[in-house]
């Protein structure tokens, strides 16, 4: 079956089938799809897949494959999905060049034993809109070039056709809408130069309606859903439950037409980028159980269409905003950070309310009363020191000043002691005439 040069699409999904797929696969340049998704296959992931040029889908999720990654994969220009979720597949993510898959939108590799960073090529994918790299063993921090995929901006990459310096700028898609799905090179192998270049398949895109039968899992918003007729549409990047560290990378604020981003379940540190509100099409935000810390950026409340938001089991503190979508969001999106306040949570901003730990929890209220108490301590020790070193220094370094200062305490207390004798006397003296008077 995996010789036959006319077969185009290999549909045999969520059956029972077991044993290996056979190494046997040859570049007939018709394939469009292999869909072996759902069943009960096992053994190695063929690395004779890598000959095919012309493949568009590639199907493997729900299966029981193990053994290393595809490093063979190379040179599948117009792979547009690549999903090997749910198997058993080790090793690292290997480090594919730009020119590997170059169009591809969906990298699927959920719920497998991968290990090693997250590579860097991977931003190179340009035109990549889904990543889920979740459940797995990945380590190391997330790329900072993570902004680069610009598949997930709300700004189109830039097209492999736009490139080609002898083709219109115009979308191959659209001037052909109804090209066969099978390659015009294999059936025109004579053709000219300039015009194998115009209908290689490299620079072809399959017919926007060949999106309506695929379909791709994806949780979004704590749920599981199976997008089919809209997964064009979709835009996610999902690496929660993994062993991920460091901080939430800046240039992740660039994705703007992110709709889902999933970090949830990792060791992530630092706090949560000021430039998310650039995020403006987010839908669900999941940075549940890591260890992030600082407050809430006050500007969130700016993403509207935030439907779904989990900030639970983390470090952050001070007060949750309270405007628009952030009224709508329940205490469960809040627990497990013992020092944020507000609503919906139990703990009231504005005073000093509860003890964790033998230290007073203050929000920014109590923080500017904080600050205005070391203000005044701050006054008062430089009013102490002035007014001590500006006595006790002088007479410390004069010593002239020091005697006369002295001479003139003794001289004081001296007049004071008379003056207390004699009044005491003239005291004495009066109250012994008036008991005389009395008798």
């Amino acid at each position: 079956m995996c010789q036959v040069d006319y077969l185009s699409i290999l549909d045999l999904s969520k059956n029972k089938i077991s044993g290996e797929i056979p190494n046997c696969w040859k570049d007939n340049r018709k394939w469009d799809e292999i869909n072996l998704s759902s069943n009960k296959l096992s053994g190695a992931v063929p690395s004779s897949f890598g000959n095919l040029s012309s493949l568009f889908w590639l199907h493997l999720n729900n299966n029981n494959f193990h053994g290393e990654f595809l490093a063979s994969m190379r040179n599948l220009p117009q792979l547009l999905i690549v999903d090997l979720g749910e198997n058993q597949l080790s090793g690292t993510i290997p480090s594919w060049n730009v020119s590997t898959f170059s169009s591809l939108q969906v990298l699927r590799l959920r719920q497998n034993m991968l290990n090693g960073g997250i590579p860097s090529q991977l931003c190179k994918l340009s035109s990549l809109k889904i990543l889920d790299l979740s459940c797995n063993n990945l380590n190391g921090p997330i790329p900072w070039c993570i902004g680069n995929l610009r598949g997930m901006t709300l700004e189109a990459p830039t097209s492999p056709v736009s490139q080609a310096p002898t083709l219109p700028p115009t979308s191959p898609v659209a001037e052909a809408p109804t090209l066969p799905p099978t390659s015009p090179f294999a059936e025109a192998p004579n053709l000219s130069p300039a015009s194998s270049i115009a209908l290689s398949p490299a620079f072809l895109a399959p017919p926007p309606e060949d999106w309506q039968t695929e379909d791709v899992i994806e949780v979004m918003e704590g749920r599981e859903l199976d997008y089919i007729k809209i997964l064009k549409l979709v835009v996610i990047m999902d690496l929660s439950k993994n062993n991920l560290v460091g901080s939430i990378p800046i240039g992740i604020t660039m994705l703007n037409g992110l709709l889902g981003l999933n970090l949830s379940n990792n060791h992530l540190t630092g706090e949560i980028p000021e430039m998310i509100e650039n995020m403006r099409s987010l839908e669900s935000f999941d940075v549940s159980s890591n260890q992030l810390s600082g407050t809430i950026p006050s500007n969130m409340p700016t993403l509207t269409s935030l439907s779904h938001l989990n900030l639970s089991y983390n470090n952050f503190s001070g007060p949750i905003p309270t405007d628009n979508q952030f009224l709508t969001y329940d205490s469960s999106s809040y627990a497990g950070n013992p020092y944020l306040c507000g609503f919906p949570l139990p703990n009231k901003c504005g005073y000093s309310h509860q003890v964790y730990g033998g230290s007073e929890f203050e929000d920014e209220d109590s923080n500017l009363d904080k600050w205005e108490k070391w203000l005044f301590y701050f006054v008062i020790a430089i009013g102490f020191a002035t007014g001590f070193w500006g006595v006790i220094g002088t007479l410390w370094f004069k010593k002239t000043w020091r005697h006369v200062y002295f001479r003139w305490v003794e001289d004081l207390a001296d007049t004071i002691y008379v003056t207390t004798a004699i009044r005491m006397a003239k005291l004495k003296k009066w109250m012994m005439m008036r008991n005389r008077v009395v008798v």
